[in-house]
């Protein structure tokens, strides 16, 4: 616990509100809290450390709502094949994680949301070793028999309802994960799979997770897989490609979350586009037209009151753990977000959507959490990858040589 006062002179603030940022402030930390905020003319109280953050904007710690902590993003097909092998022992799935978690850190990632694994080894590394970046796992996602999944989880079990074969036993599982259609189609535009279940399924699953205390994480694309999810109660749809207006629409009058994972098709795009040969032009074509719709359905979001999220589905091809919530967070602001929106997408709402109540915000009385860097706000998402000071839980992860102590 931290005992003492510390006071951060900052140039900018973004609080996570979404508001405007803030000029010319002094935070006051004590005991890994935020005290206050005040004006830089207000007094200080007397013989309280100051670190000068004058030429710094400092905002929210990151959250990233959609992650694979047992993959990583590379694109090699060997490396790939290797990681989604279900052989690996305890041990070094537990390495790959602590890897993944060390990449998010050093982005100033503090909190993820994992989407689920063939054997549900992020949930027992959640469960058995302490981490500073916080963790919400699901262990393995459930799909339908036949269907889309098998990386991420586990098919219903002949006889046995989907909500019978996550709750027939006693689990430590964060939230509840449902694979409900296909991939996103990467070689052909606007193509939609079928649901995987019914909306009498759906609906028996989200009250019994409800039961437990548990939300709901559902992968959707596609217009009947997405309406049926929220229609059911779901948390938060994943992905969205393609689910339309109307499914917007219900989201926003239900206070259903959207995570869009917007960066999965720009890195697709950009690897096709690496690569250089003739087939794999016109795949990076349909990447690129994929990503734009979403970012246009982004937008009409935003304008429908949609609570939007950052995730990344980082382990991904090419959606590298940390790094990637730079990419999604500028795409946010491609599809029309001001920086602050966005900052709030990538913090407080996904915060919330992990049900962590005291982080997300700098604003007095929550867990002191914050990053610097050394910009204005407007340039803030191109320097996210040049963070010059860390701070959890009121304790620096950095030496700050710009202030007096």
């Amino acid at each position: 616990m931290i005992s003492r006062k510390s006071a951060y002179r900052v140039g900018w603030l973004i609080d996570g509100s979404g508001q405007p940022a803030l000029e010319d402030r002094v935070i006051i930390v004590e005991e890994g809290r935020f005290q206050s905020i005040l004006d830089v003319r207000a007094p200080l109280p007397p013989d309280i450390a100051v670190v000068d953050l004058s030429d710094c904007t400092v905002f929210p710690a990151l959250v990233d709502s959609h992650v694979h902590l047992v993959m990583s993003g590379s694109t090699d097909p060997v490396v790939r094949k290797t990681q989604l092998e279900s052989s690996h022992s305890d041990l070094d799935q537990r390495s790959v994680i602590a890897r993944h978690l060390d990449q998010h850190l050093a982005c100033g990632v503090l909190a993820v949301r994992d989407g689920g694994d063939q054997n549900g080894d992020s949930l027992k590394y959640k469960c058995r070793r302490p981490s500073t970046v916080t963790i919400a796992a699901p262990g393995r996602a459930r799909n339908a028999p036949g269907r889309y999944g098998k990386l991420i989880g586990i098919p219903v079990p002949p006889g046995t309802s989907l909500a019978e074969s996550l709750f027939s036993a006693a689990h430590q599982r964060d939230h509840v994960k449902l694979v409900n259609s296909g991939l996103n189609s990467l070689t052909q535009f606007g193509v939609e799979t079928p649901p995987q279940f019914t909306t009498e399924e759906l609906k028996a699953t989200v009250v019994a997770a409800r039961t437990h205390g548990l939300p709901t994480m559902v992968h959707a694309n596609g217009h009947l897989p997405v309406q049926l999810a929220v229609e059911a109660g779901c948390t938060s749809i994943e992905h969205g490609f393609f689910m339309g207006h109307e499914n917007m629409q219900r989201m926003a009058d239900r206070g259903v979350v959207w995570v869009p994972t917007a960066v999965t098709m720009k890195a697709y795009q950009d690897y096709l586009q690496t690569q250089g040969h003739r087939s794999d032009a016109s795949f990076a074509d349909v990447s690129r037209k994929n990503l734009e719709h979403q970012l246009e359905q982004i937008r009409a979001a935003r304008q429908l009151g949609v609570i939007l999220a950052v995730g990344t589905d980082a382990g991904s091809p090419g959606v590298h753990h940390g790094l990637a919530m730079k990419t999604e967070i500028q795409l946010f602001i491609d599809a029309g977000l001001n920086v602050e929106e966005a900052i709030q997408c990538a913090t407080l709402n996904g915060a919330r959507l992990m049900g962590l109540s005291d982080r997300g915000a700098i604003a007095t009385g929550m867990r002191a959490d914050f990053l610097t860097v050394r910009t204005p706000p407007q340039t803030v998402p191109e320097a996210l990858h040049q963070l010059v000071y860390r701070v959890v839980g009121g304790r620096p992860l950095d030496s700050c040589t710009g202030g007096n102590n």
